[in-house]
């Protein structure tokens, strides 16, 4: 940790700003992501992010705000709610999602997060909801007051609700992450059957599984599975394989490619704002208007329930706490389109 650092979080004990409850920290995602901030065009915040001919023609614009980015050191503000008892900000770390894939500048990416953990510790924030994880920073800065939520457990409840009643066996495609294996184990002890396609994804599985749902894990050697679970790395090549009608549920933050006209995709983690819920005026990212993803509403209901722990790293809040917690503040599932 340098000396700034160090700084900051002493000063934070004994000086508070502006206070706030909760803190999103996100970064931006695609290059014409920028657009869709509410710093950008609003037309285009208010719609759902897509790539649009026009944004090439912008290429020289673009260019340049990733350089700007890349100098510029500090998160900024975005957005600002006030909802049921707490206030809540979005600030956005200016990095785009191909700069967090590179190895040289992820110290100061870490760095600047860090930052960002302090500035809000020092304005009094309760809970810090961001896309990362999050237990670099409790190592760090083991003082810490408040509590980072990557919003896991929120993500894992609204995937196993979005999955059709009946279902008796799944498919996971993707990347395994801390998510891909709640839902697994979850699903297995719900006596659902869980497929996998590659031995080694079976075997990873297999280790986090509790010893009376390994029976529902299976290697699978079709794809005849009619709901599949996908998240990152999931190829296009393997959607051509899927049977007609398949049910496409992500679990990871970026939507698959819409590959097959005959199947149908649902949307990734997310849930239906309380029209209580003030001042949503744009789109995140690819999702609708007043549509917000699992991630953020988690950090919010963290806030709301006032739950003093971290669920960052290997930790994980119970999911149908958190479930239950989300409908009854007022967020409504979303509905497999047709």
């Amino acid at each position: 940790m340098d000396k700034s650092s160090d700084t900051l979080y002493e000063t934070s004990l004994k000086r508070p700003e502006d206070s706030l409850d909760v803190v999103h920290l996100t970064h931006l995602t695609t290059l014409e992501s920028i657009y869709h901030l509410r710093l950008g065009f609003a037309s285009l915040a208010s719609k759902p992010h897509t790539s649009k001919l026009f944004f090439w023609l912008m290429w020289l614009v673009t260019f340049w705000s990733l350089i700007i980015t890349w100098i510029y050191g500090h998160t900024f503000v975005v957005e600002a709610n006030n909802f049921e008892k707490i206030k809540w900000q979005s600030w956005v770390v200016p990095r785009y999602n191909i700069q967090y894939m590179l190895h040289w500048p992820r110290e100061a990416i870490n760095s600047m997060i860090g930052r960002a953990i302090l500035d809000a510790e020092m304005r009094g924030v309760k809970g810090e909801e961001f896309n990362r994880n999050g237990e670099l920073y409790i190592r760090r800065y083991p003082k810490l007051k408040l509590n980072l939520v990557d919003g896991s457990s929120l993500v894992v409840a609204v995937v196993l609700n979005s999955i059709p009643k009946g279902t008796t066996q799944v498919l996971l495609k993707g990347n395994l992450t801390k998510v891909a294996y709640a839902i697994a184990n979850t699903l297995c002890e719900r006596d659902i059957k869980v497929a996998t396609l590659y031995k080694d994804e079976y075997e990873k599985l297999k280790l986090k599984l509790t010893n009376k749902s390994t029976s529902n894990l299976i290697l699978s050697t079709s794809y005849a599975q009619k709901t599949w679970l996908v998240g990152d790395g999931c190829t296009e090549d393997e959607q051509l394989n899927a049977s007609k009608g398949t049910f496409f549920i992500p679990f990871s933050q970026f939507p698959p490619k819409k590959m097959r006209k005959d199947c149908f995709y649902h949307s990734t983690p997310a849930m239906i704002t309380p029209k209580s819920f003030s001042n949503i005026h744009s789109c995140e990212n690819w999702l609708s208007r007043r549509v917000m993803s699992a991630w953020r509403i988690a950090g919010i209901l963290h806030g709301l329930e006032e739950w003093n722990v971290h669920e960052c790293g290997d930790k994980m809040f119970d999911i149908q706490e958190i479930w239950q917690a989300s409908l009854r503040h007022g967020f409504r599932p979303l509905t497999m389109p047709a």
